[in-house]
C-alpha cells in the first residue's frame, strides 16, 4: 500500500471515521481486539452493513464461531437486513467449520475471487489460528505451513514460532487482495499483549481495542485506536455505547 494514497474505507460508525482522518486507509488489515461482550461481532456487522447500505461496497464476512443463522439473528436485533443484502449481492456471509479440515486458505481465496468484495471480515482470528496450529495451513499445492517449515528448516520449533509462521502467511494471503479487512481477536485480561496470539498486533496495519468495565449495573465501554498505518489518527480513549442502531462513539 502506498502511504501517499489517501483512499479510505469508511466504517460509517459515528465518531470513528473522524478519529481515523476519514476512515481506514484502503487495503489496511485491521485487528479488532476485545474481551467477551465488548461488541466485536457487532462492530464487524456494522462495518459490513454500512459498507453496503451507505457506500455501495460489497462485503464478505467469514465466521469461524457463529453460524450464518446466528449472525442473521444478531443483525436483526439492530434491524440490519442481512438476507436482503445477500439477495442484492452486496453481502456474503460464510461460516467456516474449523473442524472440517485445513482448506481455509483455498476457500478464502476462492470466495474473494468469486465475490470481489471491497470489505473482508474474519471473525475470529483466535479460533482460526488455534485450529490451524492443529491442522496446518494449506498452500496452493496442498502442503501445510508446518510441513513447509519442516522441509526448509528441520529443527525443533516451539508452538509460538509455528503460530507466527502461520499468521505471517495468512496476513500475506489476505493482503495480496488489497481489501480493507477486519480480523477479530480476544484481548487477554492482563493486556500484556494486544491479541490472543501476541503476534498479530505487529503484523497488522492497524489495531483497534474495545474494552468494557462493568461496575454494578453499569458498563463503561472504551475504544482506543492503538495503531493505524498510513494515516494520522486520534488515538485517545473514546467512550462508546451499543444501542439499537449498533455502536456509537460518544
Amino acid at each position: 500500500m502506498d502511504p501517499d494514497n489517501n483512499l479510505r474505507t469508511k466504517t460509517g460508525i459515528q465518531g470513528l471515521d473522524a478519529a481515523l482522518n476519514g476512515g481506514f486507509p484502503q487495503g489496511n488489515l485491521v485487528l479488532l481486539s476485545g474481551g467477551a461482550g465488548t461488541g466485536k461481532s457487532t462492530f464487524c456487522l456494522q462495518y459490513l452493513v454500512n459498507g453496503a447500505t451507505l457506500f455501495g461496497e460489497k462485503g464478505l464476512y467469514i465466521s469461524t464461531e457463529q453460524t450464518k443463522e446466528e449472525l442473521y439473528k444478531q443483525a436483526a436485533g439492530f434491524n440490519w437486513k442481512l438476507a436482503e443484502l445477500e439477495q442484492r449481492n452486496l453481502v456474503k456471509i460464510v461460516y467456516f467449520d474449523i473442524t472440517g479440515g485445513d482448506s481455509f486458505m483455498e476457500k478464502m481465496n476462492s470466495l474473494i475471487m468469486a465475490f470481489q468484495p471491497k470489505r473482508l471480515i474474519i471473525d475470529s482470528l483466535t479460533t482460526l489460528t488455534d485450529s490451524l496450529l492443529v491442522s496446518g495451513i494449506s498452500d496452493d499445492k496442498g502442503f501445510s505451513m508446518v510441513q513447509i517449515a519442516e522441509t526448509v528448516n528441520p529443527i525443533p520449533r516451539t508452538e509460538q514460532i509455528v503460530q507466527k509462521n502461520i499468521l505471517y502467511r495468512l496476513f500475506k494471503e489476505v493482503k495480496k487482495h488489497k481489501i480493507s479487512t477486519l480480523l477479530t481477536t480476544e484481548l487477554p485480561e492482563d493486556q500484556k499483549t494486544l491479541s490472543a496470539d501476541g503476534v498479530s498486533e505487529f503484523i497488522a496495519d492497524g489495531v483497534v481495542l474495545l474494552k468494557a468495565l462493568t461496575v454494578g449495573d453499569s458498563s463503561n465501554r472504551n475504544l482506543e485506536i492503538k495503531k493505524m498505518r498510513y494515516t494520522p489518527m486520534d488515538g485517545g480513549l473514546k467512550s462508546y455505547s451499543i444501542g439499537d442502531k449498533g455502536i456509537t462513539l460518544e
